[in-house]
This record gives C-alpha cells, structure tokens and sequence, in this order.
C-alpha cells in the first residue's frame, strides 16, 4: 500500500511518529475512502456546507489526473492526514492572471488540498505531509487556495514561503480564496 518514505522529524514539531506513503493516479481505487473519510473528519464542523459535500468529486477529478501526486500519513494502521495535488498544464498556469510580471521558470505544481484528522491538528502533521508532498516536486512553483476566511492558515502558509498574490472564486458555490505562491523547494 503505497511506498513507505522516511521522514525526519524537525524538532520544532510534535507530530506523532508518523510513516508516510506516496500514491499516484494508478492507487487512488486503494485510497480515496481513506481520503474522503480523512476529510470529513477534519471538516466535522462544515460538512452541512455543500461545496463541502462535493468532495469525493474533486478526489475523483485530481485522482484522474495522470499526473496525480499523493501523500498519506498513517497514525500506525489509521490514515491522519492527506496532501494531494497535480502538475499544472504547461503555459496555462491560472495564476499567472494575478501577477504582472510572471518569472522565467514557471513550471508549477498545484497543490490542490490538505487535510488533517482533528486528533493530529495542530502537531506538524500539515506541515510533515506538505513537505513530502512537495519536496521531490521538479517544477519551480507551487500555486495553492486557502479560504480568506482563514488567515491563521494563509499565515501559516506564509510561514512556509507562500505569498498571496491574488484572490480567486473557481466555483460558484466555493469560498472566495486567496491565491497563494510559493517557489519550490519550500523554504
């Protein structure tokens, strides 16, 4: 199930020893009730939110994507935590409407969600699973949403070398977020 990777943990974090494990498109069947179940735990609190509840279709949109990169964090047998996303098409970067002057290298990863199970917020665990998501990553970019309606995550983003630089509703029905920036590796 999934190739087990190695993971240091810094001594800043407190995430429980974690093994986490990498999946692409071709694993998804073996994982996406992991995920959606990973999700409805971490969203407990807005899952009577429609675009809430249309999750399992953006598994199944990012999942279909040949290029899809997923990593998993297991707490023992339990999956805790989730990082998924999907290089962007080459020269249709979306992002690139909120910026003047896009750079030079702009091959870009889309970072597309996250979720932690409540019992493993606030440990490292997000940040323990953004790095083995986005660590062996080739492109030069990084784009991700945060909700503006969150900005301790658009702070802790920030924290992790992500800048805003623009705002962005993708859906009718979805929050309005804010478009976030990041060259790779992560800082």
């Amino acid at each position: 199930m999934g190739r087990p990777l190695p993971m240091r943990m810094e001594p800043n974090l407190s995430a429980p020893q974690l093994v986490i494990r990498r999946f692409a498109h071709e694993d998804l069947p073996q994982i996406r009730q992991a995920l959606i179940d990973i999700h409805a735990d971490a969203y407990a609190d807005a899952m009577d939110d429609q675009f809430n509840q249309r999750f399992p279709w953006f598994v199944d949109h990012w999942g279909g994507n040949p290029g899809f990169a997923c990593v998993v964090a297991f707490d023992g047998q339990q999956p805790v935590a989730f990082a998924y996303g999907a290089p962007a098409t080459p020269h249709r970067e979306w992002w690139r409407e909120h910026i003047e002057e896009p750079p030079d290298n702009h091959a870009t990863f889309a970072y597309s969600e996250l979720a932690v199970r409540t019992t493993h917020q606030k440990t490292g665990t997000a940040k323990l699973v953004t790095k083995a998501l986005l660590d062996e990553r080739h492109e030069d970019l990084v784009v991700l949403l945060v909700d503006t309606e969150h900005p301790r995550v658009r702070a802790l983003y920030e924290s992790w070398g992500f800048r805003q630089v623009g705002v962005r509703q993708p859906f009718a029905d979805s929050p309005l977020y804010a478009v976030m920036l990041a060259e790779l590796p992560l800082r």
